[in-house]
């Protein structure tokens, strides 16, 4: 079962990432870029700004890289623990797609830390801000998922290595943002 769950990843990832041309190539490298993202933080640190103060802003940018590291450090336990190469490393698949950029990134790549570290701040931030920035989730998971495909699209994940990213990260963003509002509803920040 494993092995046909793998073959029908491989082929979905050949598909989506023949979709891609030449023209798009700049686009797909910069949403993968982890730099692009700086102006969205900017504007969600503003947003905790207005919203919570400077204290609870405090506590937020605390959590959040707590988030961050803690879905990178699973992200790599993850790859060090299956071992499943990235698919342009991998034999049969490398020769046949389209890679993007020059550089493959490591070796191993279940799962995707790009996928989970972006979703986690969508859940985190969704969370925080759905009552008073209806629009707000919206506009995060459109970013989200848009970073979560730049992955397949270059050609360093299978779909199954976003698809999974896009989980945990968007658990650790719940626990994290149910994490921020015990802390201050405890410490009455």
């Amino acid at each position: 079962m494993i092995d046909k769950l793998i073959e029908y990843d491989q082929r979905l990832f050949l598909f989506l990432n023949s979709l891609g041309n030449e023209s798009w190539d700049g686009f797909w490298m910069f949403m993968t870029n982890k730099w692009a993202s700086i102006p969205l933080y900017v504007f969600l640190l503003i947003l905790c700004l207005r919203s919570f103060k400077w204290k609870k802003t405090l506590l937020i940018l605390i959590l959040v890289a707590l988030m961050i590291a803690a879905t990178d450090q699973l992200a790599n336990a993850f790859k060090y623990g299956f071992e499943r190469l990235r698919p342009c490393h991998q034999e049969g698949v490398q020769e046949i797609m389209r890679l993007v950029k020059s550089y493959c990134g490591g070796k191993f790549g279940y799962f995707s830390a790009h996928a989970s570290n972006s979703m986690a701040v969508v859940a985190f931030f969704s969370i925080l801000f759905s009552r008073n920035y209806k629009w707000l989730p919206f506009l995060l998971i459109v970013w989200g998922i848009t970073v979560a495909y730049s992955r397949i699209y270059i050609g360093v994940h299978y779909p199954l290595d976003v698809i999974t990213g896009i989980s945990i990260g968007m658990l650790l963003g719940w626990l994290f943002s149910k994490l921020f509002m015990w802390i201050v509803e405890k410490g009455k920040l």
